[in-house]
């Protein structure tokens, strides 16, 4: 199997495959880019904005509500829930507690509360805590080998 890929900014993004028949590896690429999507659209109170995947620094449910929060500190509410963004967000988007999924490239640090626990830090400044399990998946993900 040949692989090509061609940059230019000039033309729209396609993915165009060429194979000889259909295989468990072709259905798998097949999934992996429908799902993926480099924008979602988020409401304000008064419009409607196509927010970039990589503008989102977490995606958290507030008061049963799926709510995305941007390099500003600025919540958008987006209409699909949070399991449905988990299939569809990049890997780097990892889950840090029950109701929020964290961009890790947005991570700034963690940090341990006066009572024990350890909260996300984003660079925006959100702060979200995390849960002990969460926590030790995102050691174990991180750990050099």
């Amino acid at each position: 199997m040949k692989f090509k890929l061609i940059i230019d900014k000039e033309k729209d993004e396609e993915v165009v495959a060429t194979v000889h028949g259909r295989t468990a590896l072709i259905d798998e690429i097949e999934a992996l880019i429908s799902k993926h999507t480099d924008r979602i659209p988020a409401y304000t109170q008064d419009d409607i904005k196509m927010l970039s995947v990589s503008e989102i620094e977490c995606v958290t449910v507030l008061d049963g509500k799926t709510y995305a929060i941007d390099s500003k500190n600025y919540r958008y509410r987006l209409k699909q829930r949070l399991y449905e963004l988990e299939v569809q967000l990049p890997a780097s988007f990892i889950r840090i507690n029950k109701s929020t999924l964290a961009n890790e490239s947005a991570l700034d640090r963690f940090t341990v509360t006066v009572a024990g626990s350890v909260d996300a830090v984003f660079k925006c400044g959100y702060r979200e805590y995390v849960s002990r399990r969460c926590f030790a998946q995102i050691k174990r993900r991180f750990e050099v080998k």
